[in-house]
């Protein structure tokens, strides 16, 4: 009779906070294993821009001991910053020059880097994780999708909005916030389109009214990647043929008709399919009695709206908090995992509660204008 492996640390989820949780582990010399759904680490594109804030990315990052080469791959010039109105009107700008404390970085780009920083083999492809159940002293059984189980002492959901370990903890689900997305890229902008590139400038971009808007970044491979966003029935996506893309963009184009032609030309310009997404949202102060051997990190602890630019922050300093955790209390999970707990749910309410914040200014009925007086009031403050 086969007995089912065990791994004393089991990571669900190779994002960013898994493999910085792993990473911060490692250094310390404690193997963890992590487990991901994904076929390889080159199944899918990875995103777009992220702004690495100095409180908590940086300081994951030099938990992790990969600060300095990180600092390597940022983007020069990406934490520029325009906000425009449906006119195309430029009402507020910041230029990036060298000295701001959050530098952006290809999501892609840093996920190799905590990925190349753990030794072979620790990420585990195409491991999808089908069902979990407690054992005894902590221990829990997952069950993958080719039927593989096995046993872990320590189990981390690091697996995002429909986290497949939340369940042991929590009976929340994430919640439709009334915010629809629409990706789309333009490629090669300065060579296929100009006029977009001059319109976004060299970073971050905002073109906001109407409870609607264009939220959009200059990426390092010289493309445009924008995010049409949208106050909408939560099954107003499913209304339009992603499958033709020209009927896509006719559906989404109506929603911007007394939009200035420039705005409307990022959606006519669109280079390739366009990707719907609905944004969910855990409850503000989302948390859970201490359950032995198990917690959560990242988006499956506390998802939350884009609005206040720190969903990729939070799982990382998640990441290096858990593995801090971990290292002081060593043969004592349960003390660890309190004390990280401890650390986790005020931060994660505080900001939860910034980003939903963040969402009604945006969409505001007055915007752009609330969004310009929220930068020149932080603007205020840092001096």
């Amino acid at each position: 009779m086969s007995t089912a492996p065990h791994y004393p640390v089991a990571v669900i989820g190779a994002g960013l906070g898994g493999l910085t949780l792993a990473r911060v582990l490692h250094v310390h010399g404690i193997a963890a294993t992590v487990l991901d759904l994904e076929t390889s680490p080159n199944a899918r594109t990875q995103g777009g821009m992220l702004d690495i804030h100095e409180e908590t990315g940086q300081a994951a990052l030099h938990a992790a001991r990969l600060h300095e080469q990180f600092l390597t791959r940022i983007h020069p010039g990406g934490e520029a910053m325009r906000v425009l109105d449906r006119h195309a009107r430029v009402l507020h700008e910041e230029t990036d020059d060298g000295t701001g404390g959050r530098p952006e970085i290809d999501r892609g780009d840093l996920r190799d880097l905590l990925l190349g920083s753990l030794p072979d083999h620790t990420v585990r492809w195409g491991s999808k994780v089908t069902r979990t159940r407690p054992l005894s002293d902590g221990r829990h059984e997952v069950t993958l999708g080719d039927g593989t189980v096995f046993t872990t002492g320590l189990l981390i959901g690091a697996d995002g909005a429909w986290s497949r370990v939340r369940p042991l903890l929590s009976g929340a689900t994430p919640a439709y916030t009334g915010i629809a997305f629409v990706e789309l890229d333009l490629l090669d902008a300065d060579a296929r389109h100009p006029e977009s590139a001059r319109l976004l400038g060299g970073g971050m971009f905002f073109a906001l009214g109407d409870h609607k808007g264009f939220l959009g970044h200059r990426e390092t491979d010289g493309s445009l990647h924008i995010y049409t966003a949208l106050r909408v029935a939560e099954d107003w996506l499913s209304t339009l043929d992603f499958d033709d893309t020209a009927s896509a963009k006719s559906a989404l184009l109506r929603r911007f008709t007394d939009w200035a032609p420039e705005l409307r030309g990022l959606i006519t310009d669109a280079d390739g399919p366009l990707i719907p997404r609905l944004i969910h949202a855990l409850p503000v102060g989302h948390r859970w009695r201490r359950v032995p051997g198990v917690t959560l990190l990242g988006d499956a602890a506390h998802l939350m709206s884009p609005f206040a630019g720190e969903g990729a922050n939070l799982a990382m300093i998640d990441g290096a908090d858990l593995g801090r955790c971990l290292v002081e209390h060593p043969g004592d999970p349960e003390a660890a995992l309190a004390a990280y707990e401890e650390i986790l749910f005020p931060r994660s309410e505080e900001i939860a509660r910034e980003s939903a914040r963040g969402l009604e200014t945006i969409f505001d009925d007055s915007a752009p204008q609330p969004l310009i007086d929220m930068f020149n009031a932080f603007a205020a403050e840092s001096v």
